[in-house]
Parts: structure tokens; C-alpha cells; sequence
């Protein structure tokens, strides 16, 4: 377990910071702030290469949550930061851990530094993932078909394959219970011409973690890319760490998330 060293704000009333340094004895003199460490003397504050302390760097790093109205589930979308530079960020709620935007990822918008929350996929798709909304279930099919490295997908015309789904989305398929998606391929072409009954998905099974489709009328869903789609993370509130590797000078005054309530 690492050690760190704390620090109390009289106005906080409480310890709000912690430092990757710990030394042996610490002392204030003169307005500045000296620390021993394998009995060497060391004054704080004065070398020009932040966050770094007994030539040992360690990144910036910053925890809070946006928790206004808490009784109300819902997608926090964004991210923006006022200050001098973007952030790294994390974010977690009580029904995903899957939200991140990269340092780069951020744009400078009248001063200030704004990001839409991307989530973290994985392929195949797992537990923690089937509340994103990147993941669309479409329902039970009525026949398949198979071809060298595809499946033809036909559903009947009452069944809406729905205006969102593109080529490269993942399809899965679940069997009964139809409790767990299982990779089935790529979607590489849709095909809808109600008038002439033609309602089906052709995908490509010869990607990798693929498995064949065993019955003719599996349950069937698609996921979209969670990275590019940028729909947010769901939850009541949201927790979010953000990291900064700078070693100049930087300033954050605040941290802000555009919110809007979910309706199930």
C-alpha cells in the first residue's frame, strides 16, 4: 500500500489533498516548506518540473461527483473543464464504469476545454456493458440462411430493424433464456422492402470471437461502436477521476457535465 501525505484546509474542514511524497520530517521556515528524505534537505516550491519530489514524478489527478438530484437516474453526456489545460477522465456511476474522454479528445470552447463521454467496448460484449445504449435489441428471427463467411438474417416484416443500425455494427444472437448475447458477426449489409417482404441483415461470421448460429429463430441485437457513438453513462450520479501529466504549471477551477434525466 503506497503512502501519502496529507494535508488540512482550515476552510474545508477537512483533508482534501494527498501528496505522492513522504518524508521523514517536514518543517516551515522563512515562507518556505522543507521536507528530509534519506537524510537529504529539500525546499519545496522552487523547481521548475512539477509533481515531481525526490526526483520521482507522479501525475496530477483529481476525484469528485456530480450528484445533483440523486433520487433521478440519468446520462451525463459531457465534460468541460475550466482552466488552463485538459484532463484525462474517468467516470463511473452506480450502473456503469465505462465513461473516459482522453486528454486530446477535448476542444477549446470560449475558454474552457469541452468533451462528449465516450464508453469503453469490448468485443465481444460483456455484463457491464447491457446497459449502454450503444447496444439495440431487434428480436427473433424467422429463418437463417448461411453462404462461405456469412449468415443471412431474415425477420418478419412486423419487426422494426430500426433506422439506426449501420454496416460494421456487431450483431449478437442469445438463445432461450435469451439472457446472454453471444457474438454472431459484422453487419455488412441491410436490406428493407416491406412491400416485398424483404426485411433481413447479411454479416459477416469470420471475424474474430465469432460463434455459429445454432437455431433459426435466436433473439438478435446489435451494438454499436461505444467509442464513436458517444452516448454518455447511465446512473443517479457519476464519479469521475481526472488524471493530468504535465510537469508545468497548470490551473483547474472547475469541472462541469451536461446532464439530462433518463426516461426508461
Amino acid at each position: 500500500m503506497a503512502n501519502y501525505t496529507l494535508t488540512y484546509s482550515e476552510s474545508a474542514q477537512g483533508f482534501p489533498s494527498f501528496y505522492s511524497y513522504y518524508p521523514e520530517w517536514m518543517i516551515g521556515m522563512n515562507q518556505y516548506f522543507y521536507t528530509f528524505k534519506n537524510g537529504n534537505l529539500y525546499r519545496h516550491n522552487v523547481n521548475e518540473e512539477r509533481n515531481t519530489f525526490y526526483g520521482v514524478y507522479t501525475p496530477s489527478s483529481v476525484r469528485s461527483v456530480f450528484n445533483d438530484v440523486p433520487i433521478e437516474n440519468k446520462l451525463f453526456k459531457t465534460m468541460t473543464l475550466e482552466g488552463t489545460n485538459s484532463w484525462d477522465a474517468l467516470m463511473q456511476t452506480d450502473l456503469q464504469n465505462s465513461g473516459f474522454i482522453e486528454a486530446d479528445w477535448f476542444q477549446k470552447k470560449e475558454q474552457s476545454w469541452f468533451a462528449f463521454v465516450r464508453n469503453i467496448g469490448t468485443v465481444p460484449v460483456g455484463q457491464p456493458e447491457y446497459a449502454l445504449r450503444s447496444l439495440n435489441g431487434i428480436g427473433r428471427s424467422s429463418a437463417v440462411t448461411f453462404d462461405t463467411g456469412i449468415a443471412i438474417i431474415n425477420f418478419a416484416v412486423t419487426i422494426s430493424i430500426g433506422s439506426i443500425m449501420s454496416i460494421g455494427d456487431l450483431f449478437y444472437f442469445s438463445e432461450p433464456p435469451y439472457d446472454t448475447p453471444v457474438l454472431g458477426g459484422q453487419v455488412t449489409l441491410i436490406e428493407v422492402d416491406l412491400r416485398r417482404g424483404v426485411n433481413r441483415v447479411t454479416i459477416d461470421t469470420t471475424i474474430p470471437d465469432t460463434v455459429p448460429i445454432p437455431i433459426q429463430d435466436a433473439f438478435y441485437l446489435y451494438v454499436k461502436n461505444a467509442v464513436s457513438e458517444s452516448h454518455g453513462v447511465l446512473g443517479h450520479y457519476c464519479v469521475f477521476d481526472i488524471t493530468n501529466d504535465s510537469t508545468e504549471e497548470i490551473e483547474l477551477f472547475s469541472v462541469r457535465s451536461e446532464v439530462m434525466k433518463s426516461y426508461p
